[in-house]
């Protein structure tokens, strides 16, 4: 059975990694996909299990050599996904889940236009927002700023195959199942 890519992205906030979890948690025949990244490990992350570690020179030179699939700067660290470790867990026969933004995973279908692109979306922006607001780990302008990031997400997510919307977190883990093992008992 060919095995396929599933990129999962969310606003920030939304509870895209929690409902990862939970999938996760119910489907262990699915794992998911280790991205680079040039920031320093943070205490009790493993090399090749939360990250690949690289220096700034060696993600230059990935960049250089065309061996992303995807990748993006965030507050002055890189992160991406190498095509060779996709294409080997793909070829291992592994159900794979990249949990990505959205820029990344319009990348991603570029370059594999059979990759299944799955939004995890707010039940409302008046929601997202109220749910940032509650965390109370952010002031006005960085809730203003990811409120205006949101809304550009949410214009992308227009060009996803699938949008679930999480309003509940169980009702969201089940869509996600219906969307990919229906995907996965149809291939």
């Amino acid at each position: 059975m060919n095995k396929k890519l599933y990129v999962i992205s969310g606003s920030s906030g939304v509870g895209k990694g929690t409902v990862i979890k939970g999938f996760l948690n119910r489907n262990k025949q699915f794992i998911l996909s280790v991205s680079c990244t040039t920031r320093k490990p943070r205490e009790g992350e493993v090399e090749g299990v939360n990250y690949f570690f690289l220096s700034n020179e060696e993600f230059q030179n990935c960049i250089e050599n065309d061996k992303f699939l995807e990748w993006a700067e965030f507050a002055g660290n890189r992160y991406g996904t190498k095509k060779k470790y996709i294409n080997q867990c793909l070829a291992d026969g592994k159900d794979l889940i990249l949990e990505i933004d959205t820029k990344g995973a319009l990348q991603v279908k570029k370059q594999m236009p059979e990759a299944v692109l799955i939004f995890i979306a707010p039940p409302s922006l008046e929601a997202l927002e109220a749910r940032l607001r509650g965390r109370h780990t952010e002031d006005e302008t960085t809730i203003q700023k990811r409120l205006k990031e949101v809304r550009q997400e949410l214009e992308r997510a227009e060009n996803f195959d699938f949008k679930v919307i999480n309003d509940d977190l169980e009702k969201a883990i089940l869509e996600l199942e219906k969307i990919i093992i229906g995907d996965e008992k149809n291939a």
